[in-house]
């Protein structure tokens, strides 16, 4: 059985029989898509996915929901569940980094200091600046900037990360800040600047206190050289 990807979603599709349900942040889509069929061709066995804003998955997993693991885009996340008791001790480790990146729309190009200027009438999309870990490293890059008070009555907010690539790919929006694996995967967007002044991009990942042999398993593979190896083909950095 392939794996299944529920895009945005918060729990998986009524009926899904599946070994093992990882929640991960929304910007690991592909990258675990061709981690998952590579688990299944090795072991015979399936996961789900259930992809949304990293915060978002860390509350519905404190309320409940049915996770084996839990994969965040920041450490910040995955603090909060371990300070509550909500994984499994001796589990947690960083599976992959990332970068940080201005994106323009077609016909659209600016450095990040040029945008007060630039921006016009258009909006800065970002991912959710409180809650989501791609808003919270960017608002970090343009408050190092000193573009933030500028720049935050004039930005479009999404729910992840995702969302907000999608706003520049669309038009919507003529500039955005996204991780670099997110950008590379659209040809609606161009990436005109690789930013810094935000904490370290990176992934951590636990068992949740309902993961088991399978789960274990599936984040061991994700750790060998062959799961790094497909990180690193997605564009992601090593942790």
């Amino acid at each position: 059985m392939r794996c299944l990807v529920c895009l945005f979603a918060l729990f998986p599709l009524p009926g899904w029989a599946a070994d093992i349900t990882v929640f991960a942040a929304a910007s690991l889509a592909n990258v675990l898509e061709t981690q998952a069929e590579a688990w299944e061709a090795e072991t015979g066995h399936s996961v789900t996915f259930v992809l949304a804003g990293s915060g978002t998955l860390a509350r519905q997993i404190e309320q409940g929901a049915p996770a084996d693991m839990f994969i965040s885009a920041n450490v910040a996340w995955m603090d909060h569940l371990e300070a509550g008791g909500y994984l499994q001790q001796g589990t947690r480790r960083d599976v992959a980094g990332n970068t940080l990146v201005l994106i323009g729309a077609k016909g659209h190009d600016a450095r990040l200091l040029d945008l007060p200027e630039r921006l016009g009438s258009g909006r800065l999309a970002l991912a959710n600046t409180q809650s989501v870990p791609a808003g919270i490293y960017a608002r970090q890059a343009l408050e190092a900037a000193a573009l933030w008070p500028a720049l935050a009555p004039r930005s479009v907010q999404a729910d992840n990360v995702r969302a907000a690539l999608l706003f520049v790919s669309r038009g919507e929006a003529p500039f955005g800040i996204v991780y670099a694996t997110d950008a590379a995967i659209d040809p609606g967007v161009a990436v005109l600047e690789t930013l810094t002044g935000h904490d370290p991009i990176r992934y951590p990942a636990a068992l949740t206190a309902q993961g088991g042999t399978e789960a274990r398993a599936f984040l061991d593979a994700l750790m060998t050289p062959e799961g790094q190896a497909i990180f690193a083909q997605h564009g992601f950095t090593a942790p």
